[in-house]
């Protein structure tokens, strides 16, 4: 391990120094201090004679006689079944007070990509106790399903409630189809924070402490005030993490990322420091890939038991999802769950707006053996109710309610209470996919059985509540 006192240049979060041998990219550098200080960094380029690196706990106090030794390896996390239950920061060290972490191993933090002759498809449901996701766009093991969020809206909350609440249904009823399940596959989540306020992080960990939802959870957090450069490597942390639990030790785990916007923002400081050419409104040209080799993580091996889902959140920027995160992010995942301004400013909780969400792996996860044979016509109607509810609020506005036929008014009468109901739930309440789904049937009782033209009459005559329908006519 050799030793440096030849630093050139300290811009920012980066620090440059010249060499006299080849030094590896992505290799960790301990910087030491005039005043004794240790610091942590990592290549970020490498040339010859000269390489720079980012420092993880900021430049603040490094000059020109700080001595720079190349440790000969990438960053590594220590990782272990008894992390969870954890609180790290975003470099992967404790601050909950609670005993030293003895690792099991040490993996690379960067992971490898999944073969993907050996990657199974997502297929299994995961219910997160909401109704629009659930019911509408639903989540399934293996998926990376982004949420949609904007500056001031409640992503946090349904983050924290999604934490607590998904489980794997079959596994809670002891009666699994999936090789997990039979095997006993447990539960957890990883909960990656990045950029948060201090009054954030107190209220994730109080929700976390208050709910026990920490027992079965890894939490990293990384502060609005921490440097960006430990940004960019704690949702690298947080994945390790999962795939250790999911591929070692045959969890299924949930890992929410929040916020993804500002790992892109740290992205964007850290290029603007090394002078690149910026891309799409500043942002590096490479955050297409940067932000693949996280979100391609997510998913299932042959012959592993475990699994591991993602829920990545970002605030898109003046609400624009044309802006290049929520952009980028849709070219990779498997759809996106959209948080709307106007049903938060009704006082909808939480304020989903199921018409531009999308699941595009969820046919695969419901239906008969997974969730309930009706899943998909239920969903499918309500969609189709819901939109023409939707294009005849514009026409009320234009022509008043009492120009509307008695069927055009049914159907405003089932957008109004499908917001009501069926995506208004609180952020404390948890539905199983049964309640879910007889809340659904609730709501389509009240339009004619001529008007459920997506669903099949055997399910029809099953499920449709007659006696409602009846007794909605007489009062008309």
């Amino acid at each position: 391990m050799k030793e440096y006192q030849t630093i050139t240049e300290i811009s920012g979060p980066l620090v440059f120094a010249e060499v006299d041998e080849p030094v590896g990219y992505d290799e960790i550098v301990e910087i030491e201090t005039p005043q004794g200080e240790t610091l942590r960094g990592q290549v970020l380029e490498s040339s010859e004679g000269v390489v720079s690196i980012q420092v993880f706990e900021g430049t603040g106090g490094i000059d020109r006689n700080a001595s720079v030794r190349f440790l000969g390896e990438t960053m590594k996390m220590p990782v272990t079944e008894d992390l969870l239950g954890r609180v790290l920061d975003g470099s992967g060290n404790p601050i909950d007070g609670g005993p030293e972490i003895i690792p099991d191993q040490r993996q690379d933090i960067v992971g490898e990509a999944i073969n993907p002759f050996s990657r199974e498809y997502p297929e299994e449901f995961i219910q997160t106790g909401v109704s629009a996701i659930d019911g509408m766009n639903t989540l399934v093991r293996g998926q990376k399903l982004p949420i949609f969020s904007g500056s001031g809206l409640p992503h946090n909350e349904l983050a924290l409630q999604i934490a607590r609440q998904a489980t794997v249904p079959e596994e809670s009823d002891g009666d699994g189809d999936g090789e997990g399940d039979e095997d006993g596959s447990e539960f957890a989540v990883i909960f990656g924070a990045m950029g948060i306020t201090a009054e954030e992080a107190n209220e994730f960990m109080e929700d976390f402490e208050r709910t026990g939802a920490l027992e079965r959870s890894v939490v990293f957090m990384n502060l609005a005030d921490d440097p960006a450069v430990e940004r960019q490597v704690t949702p690298r942390l947080a994945l390790t993490t999962a795939e250790y639990l999911a591929f070692e030790k045959d969890y299924h785990v949930l890992v929410i990322l929040t916020d993804m916007t500002n790992y892109c923002e740290a992205l964007r400081e850290i290029g603007a420091a090394r002078e690149e050419v910026p891309g799409r409104r500043g942002y590096p040209g490479y955050m297409y890939t940067d932000l693949a080799q996280l979100y391609e993580r997510a998913g299932r091996i042959e012959g592993k038991d475990g699994s591991v889902t993602q829920i990545p959140i970002l605030t898109m920027p003046g609400d624009d999802d044309t802006h290049p995160i929520p952009d980028l992010t849709g070219y990779i995942t498997e759809g996106q769950i959209v948080m709307d301004r106007n049903l938060n400013s009704q006082g909808i909780e939480p304020p989903v707006n199921v018409l531009p969400s999308l699941s595009r792996l969820m046919d695969d996860g419901i239906g008969e053996g997974l969730t309930r044979e009706d899943h998909g016509d239920v969903s499918d109607q309500m969609y189709a109710a819901y939109a023409e509810g939707e294009d005849l609020r514009d026409l009320v506005n234009i022509v008043g309610r009492e120009a509307l036929s008695e069927r055009d008014n049914k159907f405003l009468d089932f957008a109004d209470r499908f917001e009501t109901e069926f995506v208004q739930q609180g952020y404390d309440t948890n539905r199983s996919i049964e309640e879910t789904l007889e809340l659904g049937w609730d709501l389509l009782s009240d339009l004619p059985k001529t008007e459920l033209n997506r669903i099949d009459e055997e399910l029809i005559e099953e499920h449709y509540r007659e006696d409602e329908q009846e007794a909605a006519e007489v009062e008309a």
